[in-house]
């Protein structure tokens, strides 16, 4: 038998914070000077490229990897903040047995921050922990609306997209399985493996991959590949980085 042991969701969701940077959640930030939030970077601003956040952050992050073209920063980008959304809702939902409202208005977001992406919440709200939920709040509060500003300006395939959110939800569960475990914390351990199997199934998400007591593996590619030094992550659909032209299968 399991024995559950939950805490209340507080304010500064402190109990994510020994789970790592991917798991934790700023509930504060300087009100003088607030980034944008996530739901203006999903948007198309009126705004020159250099105050866009969104392709701010892909520039940013192509510079720093040397990606040979921008939809491999855009991917390479898209997977990082999927991985921190992950992080965020599996950690609260394990430990919590609830997660905060994540609406894209109230998550603040700086573009220019070093990995894993610097993210704020300006309100916590308390909401049930169950996977419809869950999956609303980051499949189609965050991830449709990123997917597709990432499809229309970098020409991302979207089997691409999917399998970086199915990957990056398989890896915040392995790490948060892996916290669990050396923890004795054996509730979190099963309620982790519970919600990301039924998040896994999910109509967005189901065709990714395949979980199973060895891991995760994708069905497409990251293009981490391609990136100087690169080679290929160890959940991808390829052994060994494809030698062929730029335009390898990777959806």
């Amino acid at each position: 038998m399991v024995l559950l042991l939950f805490v209340d969701l507080d304010p500064d969701l402190a109990a994510l914070r020994p789970l790592g940077g991917f798991f934790v959640l700023r509930a504060t930030g300087d009100p003088l000077r607030p980034p944008a939030t996530l739901a203006q970077a999903y948007a198309r601003p009126a705004l020159p490229d250099n105050q866009d956040p969104l392709d701010f952050r892909v520039r940013k992050v192509g510079q720093a990897l040397r990606a040979p073209e921008p939809r491999v920063a855009a991917s390479i980008a898209q997977q990082g903040l999927a991985a921190r959304l992950w992080s965020i809702a599996l950690g609260c939902a394990a430990l919590y047995d609830a997660v905060p409202d994540l609406d894209p208005r109230l998550l603040r977001w700086d573009p220019d921050g070093s990995a894993p992406d610097d993210l704020w919440l300006t309100e916590v709200r308390r909401r049930p922990a169950n996977p419809a939920t869950v999956a609303d709040a980051v499949l189609h509060g965050h991830l449709e609306p990123l997917n597709a500003a990432l499809r229309s300006r970098y020409r991302v395939a979207d089997g691409l997209l999917r399998g970086n959110a199915g990957s990056a939800l398989a890896g915040a569960a392995r790490q948060l399985d892996q916290w669990a475990r050396a923890h004795g914390r054996t509730d979190v351990a099963a309620r982790t493996r519970a919600l990301t199997a039924e998040l896994l199934a999910h109509p967005l998400l189901a065709g990714t991959g395949t979980l199973t007591a060895a891991g995760f593996r994708r069905r497409s590619c990251c293009l981490y590949y391609r990136v100087p030094g690169g080679g290929v992550c160890g959940d991808c659909c390829f052994t060994r980085a494809p030698r062929s032209s730029p335009h390898a299968p990777s959806g």
